[in-house]
């Protein structure tokens, strides 16, 4: 039986170690998550928003901005990509429709969040949710339009209504079938630690680093029992703050020969693009 991109995340799910994935804004970091060995990418709405756009996340982005961000990522790597797909972009029927174009591009999971279109990054003041029956209609919509993709149902709730509300609405979406479940910026690491011995299903954690929740390490979520750790948004700030570093060293000295060795060296550039590759395709195909 051939192993699909949704068949191997699932896999890993069920693995001792818990999942481990960092955050891609283009296909270039995509590859190079996947060349450092990570067994998945994660598509970062906000980043794409930020990187792509210069814009912040506040619900701004079409679902054909996204998917087209999204569609390369897929395309430059051979690892699961799990993707933001924010509120569903809409109703119960945008919902399928966008179900339906993400697993076409090659999504291994979809991300839905329970906030009301349009929706602000989770970890930002002033968010609002739909009512839970209005997610788990949109979340049977899904589950009915998916082939094999994983779906992910993220509640914001717990800024909004509290923890207990957070763990009910947890509960009612796994119930409806979600595949994994993703609780939003909680604030105290006991409210961590409380979230796996609450909910009965496989949880997922976000990971921003400097955010509303707290910092814990990898071992210290898998010990608490989440089968997966995001890290959204990290490759894009490190590389942002490389670019803002050395750009300030352009204008300061007018030279850029102090970055040669802060940046990648030339062959090192074309080996990551596999330059090498398609010159030996040329070559083949031309004669």
């Amino acid at each position: 039986m051939t192993t699909t991109p949704a068949s191997a995340l699932r896999d890993s799910l069920v693995l001792p170690e818990i999942l481990v994935v960092p955050g891609a804004v283009d296909a270039l970091t995509a590859h190079l998550i996947e060349e450092a060995g990570f067994p998945a990418v994660y598509a970062s709405g906000a980043g794409i928003a930020n990187a792509q756009f210069g814009l912040p996340d506040i619900g701004l982005l079409s679902m054909n901005e996204m998917i087209d961000s999204i569609r390369h990522m897929v395309d430059a790597v051979q690892v699961p990509v799990i993707a933001d797909a924010d509120t569903g972009y809409g109703g119960i029927l945008n919902v399928t429709r966008t179900v339906q174009i993400y697993e076409a591009a090659g999504v291994a999971a979809i991300q839905l969040e329970d906030q009301v279109t349009p929706k602000k990054c989770g970890h930002f003041n002033g968010k609002e949710v739909i009512p839970a029956e209005e997610m788990v209609q949109k979340l049977h919509a899904a589950l009915h339009m998916r082939k094999e993709m994983l779906i992910i149902a993220r509640t914001d709730s717990l800024a909004t209504h509290g923890f207990e509300e957070a763990v009910r609405r947890a509960n009612l979406y796994a119930s409806a079938g979600a595949d994994l479940i993703f609780v939003e910026a909680p604030t105290r690491r006991d409210q961590i630690s409380e979230l796996p011995k609450r909910i009965s299903a496989p949880l997922m954690f976000n990971m921003t680093e400097g955010a509303k929740s707290p910092m814990l390490s990898h071992y210290e979520l898998q010990e608490m029992g989440f089968r997966v750790v995001i890290h959204p948004n990290l490759t894009m700030r490190i590389a942002a703050r490389a670019v803002q570093s050395a750009l300030s060293v352009l204008q300061k000295t007018h030279s850029s020969e102090l970055l040669l060795s802060s940046m990648l060296d030339w062959d090192e550039r074309q080996r990551i693009v596999r330059l090498a590759e398609w010159e030996a395709l040329d070559q083949a195909l031309s004669g």
